[in-house]
């Protein structure tokens, strides 16, 4: 029996393997540093909005004020979903919310009036119609399940504050929609991450955007990539009180549990993102009568201080669970809330893809048998 040559060097989950050149986002994970399109994160986060964002991502430069209320006008005026998408919300509305996120953006591509346009041109136009109608989808389904009636958009409302009306049936106020705006900012693009590689993939096979993002959607449901906060939260309502803190991590560390919002595959100092949420997550706690819960967080950042001489520190899901939670915003929305921020960065992935084309197709170094002699399946006993 014959084997296979010797073993090649391998890059086992294409670790530090460069796939193509990027305009879209630039990381720096030894020094903490991310940039959109050349703009520093701190800069968006603090100065920008969403919706500029969107801009910056789909166009790779910063509007003039005249071509940012042309796109927001856009991006309000697509926001309603067809009642057949509805419908089918309806018909899955038991399963989990990213499940039912991913076959009502796979059936809007039915309803897309340039679903099979692969050009540039329309290629854009659909990304601001699913930046645009995935924020409705998501409260749609939620109201659904609760057996409450449906929200419709508000044109009046920013993107943000339109989504937590669509989920509440309120208008949120200014501290509330600028959480979840700034939120959305932090999540638009972080290159080549498990979702976009996904787009990508599927956008290299001459696949069209709703198809590209569909992909991205199911690869984001994966617990080792979207569901990082949800795990948060879920540890510090556990804990409970500040002062069971250190007993809690203790006995974590101890068993060689692993603290969620905590490490990340690029960065080895603290995410840069992970500053702007923790001031929210601070600041809606002291506004809403609810401080314990950023308490609990900053004690569980001063227990873990020695994790950061082994490249183990924050990253931006650390303290969004927390805003989340504090906005009545349900466990299970919060990798949807993910889905909604990144959805101009899969859109800009997937158009840079399609500039300059090239089918993704890694390779695999087979160990198994080699030139088995097939039996008939009457002699194999």
């Amino acid at each position: 029996m014959s084997f296979p040559a010797s073993t090649p060097e391998l890059a086992r989950g294409l670790k530090g393997v460069i796939l193509d050149t990027t305009e879209t986002s630039f990381i720096d994970g030894e020094a903490g540093k991310l940039l959109y399109c050349g703009y520093n994160i701190h800069d968006l986060a603090e100065h920008s909005t969403f919706e500029e964002v969107v801009y910056l991502l789909l166009y790779g430069h910063l509007p003039r004020l005249a071509e940012l209320r042309e796109l927001d006008m856009a991006l309000r005026r697509s926001r309603s979903i067809p009642k057949e998408v509805v419908d089918v919300i309806r018909l899955v509305q038991a399963a989990h919310p990213m499940d039912v996120l991913r076959t009502a953006v796979s059936a809007l591509a039915a309803f897309d009036p340039e679903a099979k346009d692969t050009s540039e041109e329309a290629t854009i136009r659909k990304a601001i119609r699913l930046i645009a109608q995935v924020p409705t989808i998501v409260a749609a389904h939620h109201r659904i399940r609760s057996g409450l009636e449906l929200v419709p958009p508000n044109p009046d409302l920013s993107h943000a504050a339109n989504f937590l009306y669509m989920l509440h049936g309120r208008e949120p106020n200014h501290e509330e929609t600028r959480a979840i705006d700034v939120d959305f900012i932090l999540h638009a693009e972080h290159g080549s991450n498990a979702s976009a590689f996904a787009a990508r993939v599927t956008a290299s096979t001459g696949a069209d955007l709703h198809a590209a993002i569909v992909s991205a959607i199911g690869t984001l449901k994966g617990p080792l990539h979207g569901g990082a906060a949800e795990a948060v939260m879920r540890m510090v309502l556990e804990i409970g009180e500040p002062e069971r803190v250190d007993e809690y991590i203790h006995q974590m560390l101890a068993e060689g549990r692993r603290i969620m919002g905590m490490g990340h595959r690029v960065y080895k100092v603290e995410d840069p993102r992970a500053r702007h949420m923790r001031e929210r997550a601070r600041t809606l706690g002291e506004k809403m009568g609810q401080p314990k819960w950023y308490r609990i967080l900053e004690r569980i950042v001063e227990v873990t201080a020695p994790l950061r001489d082994r490249g183990i520190s924050l990253n931006v899901d650390f303290f969004a669970g927390a805003v989340y939670y504090l906005l009545d915003i349900p466990e299970d929305l919060f990798i949807p809330m993910f889905a909604i921020g990144r959805m101009p960065g899969w859109c800009a992935q997937v158009l840079e893809q399609m500039r300059n084309n090239v089918l993704i197709r890694p390779l695999l170094h087979y160990v198994g048998p080699m030139d088995l002699e097939y039996v008939p399946i009457e002699a194999r006993g």
